[in-house]
């Protein structure tokens, strides 16, 4: 006989006992056809990549299996008929692996991890405000004349003539602008 590796995904709004009917009957079936089945894993409501049949959770098993070719066909044909099933996928491999598998292993270890506390509600965003930014009612600090930061004059470029960088920076004083020459027009020449 040969031994064979069998996932099938259930709709989402089927129980989860339901879904172990499903797996018995399956199960029966193999034991029909004179298989058997050497592991059996129910891994839960997981979420789906993509919609199936509208469908955007399942409930995923797995069995291992060790059984001739004709049962693992009827096997295969009552989940095509099975309208509870959305998928399913049967492989061969060369051995059973006794141990649970990285799914069930994985499931585990979730749990031990526990809550993020240090993070908090989705509402509770701490100092960050709502963008994670700085709350909007938070002004800059306002700069002295004495004390410009180094980014303000780096923000000035560089073609502006002095008296405009100079009035750009100031806080408190504006610079006057320097006085344009005027040209005078001479009385009416005819």
């Amino acid at each position: 006989m040969a031994l064979y590796e069998s996932v099938f995904i259930a709709r989402q709004d089927v129980s989860s006992s339901q879904v172990d009917g499903i797996a018995d009957t399956l199960q029966k079936v193999i034991e029909d056809g004179g298989g058997q089945v050497a592991k059996r894993e129910y891994w839960g409501l997981r979420n789906l990549s993509y919609k199936i049949k509208k469908n955007r959770k399942g409930h995923y098993s797995l069995f291992n299996i060790d059984a001739p070719a004709a049962a693992l066909l009827e096997f295969e044909r009552i989940m095509k008929l099975n309208e509870d099933i959305l998928r399913y996928m049967t492989i061969r491999i060369d051995e059973i692996d006794p141990e649970p598998s990285v799914v069930m292993q994985n499931k585990g270890r979730d749990r031990e991890r526990g809550d993020r506390g240090d993070r908090g509600d989705r509402g509770d965003r701490g100092d960050h405000g709502p963008r994670g930014g700085r709350h909007f009612d938070e002004r800059p600090p306002r700069v002295d004349n004495d004390e410009k930061p180094a980014a303000a004059t780096s923000e000035v470029p560089a073609a502006e003539p002095a008296a405009e960088s100079a009035s750009a920076v100031s806080n408190e004083a504006a610079v006057p602008e320097a006085e344009t020459p005027t040209i005078e027009k001479k009385g009416d020449e005819a």
